[in-house]
């Protein structure tokens, strides 16, 4: 063995040998995803951000020791705040306790019963939960509006600011609009995470851009079109479609027919689906509203 490799070898050693100097409190924040929003000035402008307005009832998801709860209660008729870990969750209920309008929960936002009646999702979520707890809110009848704190890149490709829309998005876009609504420095955090963050914003429709009756439909479209060999979209649907509708459809969707499906944006989808099923195109207004990204 080389004079290198001794040391190499005494190295390994000792580091396998290092006790785990983190403390119960460094595990749990690092296995919660723990990095709070902790500027007033940032925390004031979120929470400006939630809902549609004064009033209302608020969840909290990851509410943490309270600080954008308290910002949220002075708009919102109602708060329920959920904070999973113990300790963080003693900190919420002592900073709210004279707040009469908060209910504090302790326990696991995502085992929680939506809502009966509508309600506006907030909070600076986990961000290893992110998926889970988008999920939960797009599952949600009583939802409204989902406000959320997230990676910037989660926000960002799940608002095509990339270029590309998620199957996710497209899937949903007849119900829900996506947009981000602003960027956060990593910063205004504690501890300061490695990334920066953004506000990702879900809308429920007035209206759907679908008759119900259809999104059935629909639903299976884009998971053929998502699902094809080489993501071209036209091979992907020819499988279910005659060749001269779908030639039709991607006309009018202005889509050449080597479009990846990756860069067809909700909208195309929507009159790809229109065509091929025979349906009545999208009234102006609303064939209008293409959703690209939204920027502060």
């Amino acid at each position: 063995m080389n004079h290198d490799s001794r040391h190499r070898t005494t190295r390994t050693s000792r580091a396998r040998r290092a006790p785990d100097r983190r403390t119960a409190r460094d595990r749990a924040r690092r296995e919660l995803s723990q990095n709070f929003l902790a500027d007033r000035d940032a925390i004031r402008r979120y929470a400006r951000s939630v809902g549609d307005g004064p009033g209302g009832l608020v969840v909290e998801a990851g509410a943490g020791d309270g600080r954008i709860t308290a910002a949220l209660a002075v708009r919102a008729d109602r708060v329920i705040a959920y904070e999973l870990d113990p300790v963080w969750a003693a900190r919420l209920r002592d900073r709210c306790r004279d707040l009469g309008n908060v209910t504090c929960v302790t326990g696991d936002f995502l085992r929680a019963r939506p809502p009966g009646g509508p309600f506006h999702l907030a909070g600076n979520i986990p961000y290893a939960a992110t998926s889970r707890i988008v999920g939960w809110a797009l599952s949600a009848p009583g939802l409204v509006s989902a406000t959320l704190v997230t990676q910037l890149e989660y926000a960002r490709k799940r608002t095509g600011d990339y270029g590309r829309w998620s199957r996710l998005t497209v899937e949903t876009w007849p119900v829900f609009s996506w947009r981000m609504a602003g960027r956060i420095s990593r910063d205004r955090f504690r501890p300061v995470p490695r990334v920066d963050s953004a506000v990702l914003r879900l809308d429920r429709r007035a209206r759907p851009l679908l008759p119900s009756g259809a999104m059935d439909g629909y639903t299976r479209c884009v998971e053929l079109g998502f699902g094809g060999k080489g993501g071209a979209l036209h091979a992907s649907l020819r499988q279910a479609h005659p060749k001269a509708r779908l030639d039709a459809a991607f006309r009018a969707a202005g889509l050449a027919r080597d479009t990846v499906v990756a860069f067809v944006r909700p909208d195309q989808w929507l009159t790809l689906f229109r065509v091929l099923e025979g349906l009545p195109p999208l009234s102006p207004p609303a064939a209008a509203g293409r959703g690209g990204p939204g920027r502060d």
